[in-house]
């Protein structure tokens, strides 16, 4: 029973200011609820122009990534690394961001793609979509008018052939060239490339030379003929295997006429090689200096080179050091590497140890998603993750993953429309049917959209009507 003196004084109040308290009751919520309400206690995003990746897992935020905006702001280098063990998502994540980019008409990507399913690589869908024929480096369609690049193409300076000679025959060797051998090439290279007008330069012309010198080259030097034709015997005999053994009509004969480079997305499909052979760290060199020589142009456009199984590359000391001035390079002409590895000691407890981490270093984005306990620690290591982070990648449920751009370290999960779901969707030979993954899928979709619902509803009927109590 209030005191009538409390009343009075009340009255008086209200009548010359107004009522200024509520009679609502107080909500009783936690403060993991409370969050929801004020978003300020989120997170902080990367901002609001680019490409839609999903939800900051905390604070339920869009989140949208794209390292042509925060380049020179938010990031030192536009270059990504994404790890993770296969089947959390990480080719699901590749396919809507380039998809996704492509709908800025100002992006190009090309597209190594090393894996293969249904006959042929797993982007042949998203090409197929775009009306846009993969480049298939085939070694038993190659003869049969198959597709071929030409380490020879006009189109590639005489500087940039030489190096790119000089990096086939050094990873197909397992160690680089010596004097003499790195002599005996440059000759022929030059005797080739002067003499040679009326057609393009082929291999053949190379391992000719070389089995064949010139005397003026040998007296250009003071030496004996026969000395420069042993110095580019084991030269002649690696190229040959180009020419006439397991990978020939590959790289043996003029560039393919009718490579559009100036179709939105080129699709490089390597998924009829043998991964595990030396053919992919030659095809990945091959591949990397003609884009450098015929595709990255000074022309404001940004250009994305996605790589799969990327340890070819960072596991082979001479194809890393090539793709590292790619990256340096690239760096000023609007592009954005995005290398795709299993593991990361795939890599830094390799050959290329040096390389690897020199290319790491650059690559300002790195996303994680679920591994192993003791791998996620030696990630955590090399990377420098928070130690939370590493805590819960062992943890991590598919589509989920530990986003680390440049210190900004948050959990993000990557959304999918109902459109990208069945290009993006890879691994059809381990299920009875894609009907049946379609319809589980349109069952997950519908338990998540009735849960956020009722989330809704709770948040609308607790909190809307007490928002003068929580203010």
């Amino acid at each position: 029973m209030r005191d009538p003196l409390s009343v009075v004084t009340d009255a008086f109040t209200s009548f010359l200011f107004g009522k200024v308290e509520t009679t609502r009751l107080p909500v009783r919520t936690s403060t993991g609820q409370a969050q929801a309400v004020y978003l300020p206690t989120a997170a902080p995003g990367l901002g609001d122009s680019g490409v839609i990746i999903g939800r900051e897992v905390y604070s339920g935020k869009g989140y949208i990534y794209d390292p042509f905006q925060l380049y020179g702001q938010q990031l030192p280098a536009p270059h990504w690394l994404v790890l993770g063990e296969s089947g959390n998502g990480k080719s699901a994540l590749e396919k809507t961001y380039v998809m996704r980019q492509l709908r800025f008409r100002d992006r190009q990507v090309v597209v190594l793609d090393a894996q293969g399913e249904d006959g042929a690589g797993e982007w042949n869908l998203i090409a197929q979509e775009l009306g846009i024929t993969p480049i298939r480096l085939d070694p038993t369609a190659a003869l049969d008018h198959g597709i071929r690049l030409n380490p020879l193409d006009p189109s590639i300076t005489t500087t940039g052939q030489l190096a790119l000679l000089r990096t086939i025959i050094e990873v197909a060797m397992g160690h680089g060239l010596d004097e003499r051998a790195g002599f005996a090439l440059k000759v022929a290279h030059a005797f080739v490339t002067e003499t040679i007008v009326e057609r393009q330069p082929v291999l053949t012309d190379i391992v000719e030379r070389l089995r064949h010198p010139e005397a003026e080259s040998a007296e250009a030097m003071n030496v004996a003929i026969d000395d420069v034709r042993a110095w580019g015997l084991d030269v002649a005999l690696v190229l040959d295997r180009l020419v006439d053994g397991d990978l020939r009509g590959m790289f043996d004969g003029p560039t393919t006429v009718g490579i559009d480079l100036d179709a939105p997305l080129i699709v490089f499909d390597l998924s009829h090689i043998d991964r595990n052979s030396i053919a992919m760290p030659i095809l990945m060199a091959i591949v990397g200096v003609w884009l450098e020589h015929t595709w990255i142009r000074p022309d404001r456009k940004k250009r994305i080179f996605l790589v799969e199984e990327a340890w070819h590359i960072i596991n082979s000391p001479f194809v890393a050091q090539l793709f590292q001035r790619l990256l340096k390079f690239g760096r000023r002409l609007g592009l954005s590497f995005v290398a795709v590895v299993h593991h990361l000691s795939d890599v830094v407890d390799g050959a290329a140890a040096k390389e690897a981490a020199a290319i790491l270093k650059m690559a300002s984005t790195r996303t994680i998603y679920a591994q192993k306990a003791d791998e996620a620690r030696a990630t955590g290591r090399v990377l420098g993750l928070p130690r939370w982070a590493v805590e819960i990648i062992p943890s991590l449920t598919p589509g989920i993953a530990v986003w680390d751009v440049n210190g900004n370290v948050q959990v993000v999960k990557h959304l999918i429309t109902d459109t990208e779901r069945p290009l993006v969707f890879t691994d059809r030979a381990m299920t009875e049917s894609s009907v049946e993954f379609a319809a589980a899928g349109d069952a997950l979709r519908a338990a998540e959209l009735e849960a956020e619902q009722r989330a809704a509803a709770f948040v609308e009927q607790h909190i809307g009507d007490s928002e003068s109590t929580v203010a």
